[in-house]
């Protein structure tokens, strides 16, 4: 499973076939997994059946993706953003093999790894491959997303100190992430026939990938709470709204893994990562309803705020506790400096919960049977965010009158291709 990865440039290896250097990664946006295009045969499959300037267009096409990705495998962080043009200027090439008139969806078996333990899996379906086109650049927008938090200098828990317009860009590449995943649910599994999907690896399933887009989601509301937290025009009303959003994605999330085959690494880190999160909100949801609910002048009132504080300081305690599971959880990644709103919510909270309850206990005392001193309800608001709506883009015009037919060659031509396939050997 792969986790955003922050790469100091001492680090960066060049050179294939040498192993990267093990470092253990540090995360912000939280990437389960990255996936790379592995070198497959387009050529023999598709000859003789389209015209050769498409194979060898599809073939160069997908070859620059491939050795793109291995840059990054390498360490290479800086083609990032040139292996997701490559990536836009493949998949309209590709997608004509998708095409019912040209009859070669399974023509060609692609073929893809993970990154960070080699996994292959190759199928025989030009759906799969648009599927994991589309999945890669969801992935490459999380793992931008997660680079540009991450401090520059590689040190090991050092302060993150991003600018806000930093921010705002983190959380365009979330929604275009979310966007790519919600597409790839709803318009191209159904594409894919049941007989395949049955081989496809644990984290392309259906809900894994609703998961992961609903997360990405969550952590677009949790940097909105981090600058709305730090904006003294931000009213509490505010900050209580955002954080219980949060609350509401992160639960979604985890409610969309519970179908789902989890027992492998990759599924056991996202399950820690969502369980973590969620307390971390609850956290800070339970803390801004308090002090909401102490606005009041009611008994009621201060006693429902301090059971709300102290809530909040028991699931600050239990979130740290799944950090660090989570952390420890293979791949191993380094525990986070805390970081946006809870940068101050690891003083804030017990500090305020303790002050309040000397001001409010003697309430306790006089209401010892009361129903009021159970933990009240957190508010339900609308979700505002919505993932960044997706299309895949239009075939290519290459693929204009190709029906699939075996078409015939010249005997200069056939010879021609005889002649590059023994090159190649």
């Amino acid at each position: 499973m792969g986790c955003g990865l922050s790469i100091p440039k001492e680090y960066s290896i060049s050179g294939k076939g040498r192993k990267r250097r093990s470092i253990i990664q540090e995360v912000a946006v939280f990437v389960p997994i990255v996936r790379i295009p592995v070198a497959s045969d387009i050529v023999h499959p598709l000859r003789g059946i389209i015209s050769k300037d498409l194979v060898d267009r599809l073939s160069a096409l997908r070859s620059h993706v491939v050795a793109l990705a291995e840059e990054i495998y390498f360490g290479d962080v800086s083609a990032v953003s040139e292996l997701q043009h490559a990536l836009k200027e493949y998949l309209p090439v590709v997608l004509g093999l998708t095409g019912k008139e040209s009859r070669l969806e399974s023509s060609v078996q692609f073929r893809w790894k993970t990154l960070d333990d080699d996994q292959e899996c190759c199928l025989a379906s030009a759906w799969y491959e648009v599927l994991s086109v589309v999945h890669m650049m969801a992935m490459l927008a999380l793992f931008e997303a997660n680079l540009t938090l991450i401090p520059k200098n590689g040190q090991a828990g050092g302060e993150r100190k991003v600018s806000e317009d930093a921010k705002k860009d983190v959380v365009d590449s979330l929604l275009r992430a979310s966007g790519c995943l919600d597409y790839s649910v709803h318009r191209i599994l159904v594409q894919i026939p049941a007989q395949v999907k049955k081989s496809f690896p644990s984290y392309l399933q259906e809900g894994m990938l609703e998961a992961i887009s609903i997360q990405a989601l969550a952590q677009c509301v949790e940097i909105q709470l981090g600058l709305a937290s730090e904006c003294e025009k931000a009213t509490l009303s505010v900050k209580r709204r955002l954080a219980c959003e949060q609350v509401s994605y992160f639960s979604q999330a985890h409610y969309c893994l519970s179908g789902c085959d989890t027992s492998d690494s990759y599924g056991k880190k996202i399950l820690l990562f969502l369980k973590w999160k969620c307390m971390e909100a609850k956290a800070v949801a339970y803390y801004y309803h308090g002090l909401v609910l102490d606005k009041g002048g009611e008994v009621a009132s201060h006693i429902s705020a301090v059971c709300c504080l102290s809530a909040a300081d028991d699931l600050l305690t239990d979130s740290k506790r799944a950090c660090l599971s989570f952390c420890l959880a293979n791949p191993v990644t380094r525990v986070p400096p805390p970081w946006g709103v809870m940068k101050n919510m690891h003083k804030k909270i017990p500090d305020v919960a303790y002050k309040k309850f000397q001001v409010y206990g003697h309430l306790f005392e006089q209401n010892k049977n009361s129903a009021l001193q159970s933990i009240p309800d957190l508010p339900e608001f609308a979700l505002s965010l919505r993932p960044e709506g997706y299309e895949l883009p239009s075939t290519d015009s290459i693929w204009e009158n190709v029906d699939g037919q075996p078409q015939i060659q010249s005997l200069k031509e056939h010879l021609i291709d005889e002649e590059d396939e023994v090159d190649t050997k």
